[in-house]
């Protein structure tokens, strides 16, 4: 079980990075060149609505990304516009421009030419629903974990955490010999 639980958490990296580069690639078709891939489906995750910063986040992921540098790249080139809300000056809800509205819409075309691309693909509607029940499973699972690790953080094994014996070298001992530089 351990094996298949690390394959899953290394392809589901590996699948975010892949759609990434579709995306880039799509950008690149569409000779759009002042937005990149990550700025493009925090795009297209915003959609209709107006949204603060915050809530883009919890929306989409963004790991290895700014996304308050994003956004104002995004209102910067035009996609989005951007104001202070009203009730908390600290916020900033975002919205589509209609620039912004015309990617979105090349974007949904995009992933509507996937969705028929797949129907010749061997995946079928049954395999995607039966991944995203397991996907969100494990979602949960990790939420769960997280909480439990916040409440209480694991314990050292006792022999790690143990004083080392005298006239050991704490720094040396457990990391194999000691490589001489010749000194």
């Amino acid at each position: 079980m351990n094996n298949f639980y690390l394959e899953v958490i290394s392809l589901v990296e590996r699948l975010h990075r892949q759609f990434l580069e579709v995306v880039k690639l799509e950008l690149e078709g569409l000779r759009v060149h002042d937005i990149n891939n990550v700025q493009a489906m925090m795009l297209f995750n915003i959609g209709d609505a107006e949204m603060t910063v915050g809530e883009l986040t919890l929306r989409g992921c963004y790991l290895g990304s700014n996304v308050s540098y994003n956004v104002k790249k995004m209102v910067e080139n035009g996609y989005l516009a951007h104001e202070r809300s009203v009730h908390d000056r600290r916020s900033i809800h975002v919205r589509l421009t209609e620039k912004g509205g015309k990617l979105r819409d090349r974007l949904d075309a995009m992933h509507q030419r996937h969705g028929q691309m797949l129907s010749q693909a061997t995946l079928t509607a049954d395999d995607l629903q039966n991944t995203s029940v397991t996907l969100r499973r494990l979602e949960r699972f990790w939420i769960r974990a997280a909480d439990l690790v916040q409440r209480a953080p694991p314990q050292l094994e006792a022999n790690v955490a143990e004083p080392p014996l005298s006239g050991t070298n704490p720094i040396r001992d457990g990391f194999g010999p000691r490589i001489s530089s010749g000194n």
